[in-house]
């Protein structure tokens, strides 16, 4: 069986559909989860799902997808906009990454228009909702294809 895409969570994701619903949605993660597994089927890709608030757990686990998976789909959440340490991890998976927001990064904080993340990643979907989940599991499939023919 080829190997999984990593779709990684990050801090307060655990508390979707209760945290602002107007900003994040009402979906949970178990939901989002739900879509996510149905659309990578749907493309050809099996998915590990993963949530932690640990930042150091996410770091473990991206280094761990280096052997184990075939690409990376990140939502760091918070971390997006402070960890150094998930940038290095994601250098050093040489994986293909796609950065996913739910909320559009660019319309809030400025602090939360710098993403540590998208310096690792092949593409970034913001402010798409869940839908954003979907769409980064059809860009990573034919990411993993075009690389195979490549």
């Amino acid at each position: 069986m080829a190997k999984p895409v990593y779709v990684l969570n990050g801090p307060n994701l655990n508390m979707l559909g209760l945290r602002e619903p107007a900003v994040y949605g009402r979906e949970s993660l178990a939901d989002v989860e739900k879509r996510a597994q149905v659309r990578a089927q749907a493309v050809g890709l099996s998915i590990e799902f993963r949530q932690s608030n640990d930042e150091g757990e996410l770091v473990t686990w991206i280094q761990e997808a280096r052997g184990k998976a075939r690409g990376i789909i990140l939502n760091a959440g918070a971390y997006s906009h402070t960890s150094v340490a998930i940038l290095d991890a994601l250098q050093a998976a040489e994986l293909p990454v796609i950065e996913v927001h739910l909320s559009n990064i660019f319309r809030r904080e400025d602090y939360r228009q710098h993403s540590f993340v998208s310096l690792a990643a092949k593409g970034v979907i913001c402010g798409l909702g869940a839908k954003g989940y979907e769409l980064a599991l059809e860009a990573m499939a034919e990411l993993l294809a075009d690389k195979g023919r490549g």
